[in-house]
């Protein structure tokens, strides 16, 4: 029996499959080699990795341990120029955070200002500037405009308002501002968290009391713009809550779904309902926001 030439020869396809398969990371690299050359750092990559649905156990089959040391192999394989702008600092305050707060600050001016004018819908513009505090973060994240989620808030704002009068209104157009600080206080504590983690559970492990004391916090400072205001605590805290949760939830990327069905639920004429629609976001939020994708810079 003879064989062909022809069946001698190696097959084409086998030899990449076969380098491939000896080196596992640089089939890696030539799939997410988008997400590696924007990154300007490694945990850029490994945010972008368990966005891909990669985990520590999946990074085994890289021949690594964990998500962060096969992002570092990674980033130190892709081929960079050497004008690459570095990680900006976490936590430092510059003019763009100063304007920031300057204009979180505007929403609770406007509001006290419309009351004490004893203008007649004085709580329809605390409705206006409350919501519109919202819309900044929701172009930020994925630059899609979350219409929907505005119309809801507004709609749930609105119906608040509209039930316990303008004093509601100004207590949540007064919160914008230490919603302004709790959000980027989270952010920045995240962002030092991701940087100081080895993987992704431990990540996730210390974002998850984060947020739960990062809301905590917040509330205290809703529930002394309630009392400065002369609104219902009982009302105003839960609503303020809900609305920083969506907040969070537009500024990180997490899915929508679950903030608009929070916001939906706080529509119930029911006394508890903003209550609970701010405790299922809560839970959403800690499961989406402790996960380092969330964290990724834009």
């Amino acid at each position: 029996m003879t064989l062909d030439d022809t069946d001698l020869r190696p097959d084409p396809a086998a030899a990449p499959r076969r380098r491939a398969a000896g080196d596992p990371v640089k089939a890696l690299l030539h799939r997410h080699r988008d997400l590696c050359e924007r990154a300007v750092d490694p945990l850029e990559i490994a945010a972008g990795l368990e966005a891909h649905g990669i985990t520590d156990r999946t990074a085994t089959r890289f021949r690594h341990r964990d998500v962060f040391s096969l992002a570092e192999e990674l980033y130190a394989r892709t081929p960079r120029g050497e004008t690459l702008a570095g990680p900006a600092p976490v936590g430092v305050a510059g003019p763009a955070a100063v304007r920031g707060f300057g204009c979180a600050l505007l929403p609770g001016a406007v509001a006290l200002g419309a009351v004490a004018a004893r203008v007649p819908w004085a709580g329809a513009v605390a409705v206006a500037v409350t919501v519109a505090a919202l819309v900044w973060p929701g172009r930020t994240a994925g630059g899609r405009f979350p219409g929907l989620l505005h119309l809801l808030a507004a709609a749930a704002v609105g119906w608040a308002v509209h039930g316990h009068g303008p004093a509601l209104g100004v207590a949540l157009a007064l919160a914008v501002a230490p919603a302004h600080l709790a959000a980027a206080g989270f952010a920045a504590r995240a962002r030092r968290g991701l940087a100081g983690s080895r993987a992704l559970e431990d990540f996730a492990a210390g974002a998850r009391p984060l947020l739960v004391l990062t809301v905590a916090a917040f509330t205290v400072a809703a529930a002394g713009a309630a009392a400065l205001a002369g609104a219902p605590l009982a009302t105003t805290v839960p609503l303020a809550a809900l609305l920083l949760l969506t907040r969070l939830v537009l500024a990180h990327g997490a899915h929508r779904v679950p903030a608009a069905a929070a916001l939906a639920v706080a529509l119930v004429p029911v006394p508890v309902a903003p209550l609970a629609a701010a405790a299922g976001l809560l839970v959403h939020a800690v499961v989406a926001l402790s996960r380092a994708s969330a964290h990724a810079r834009p």
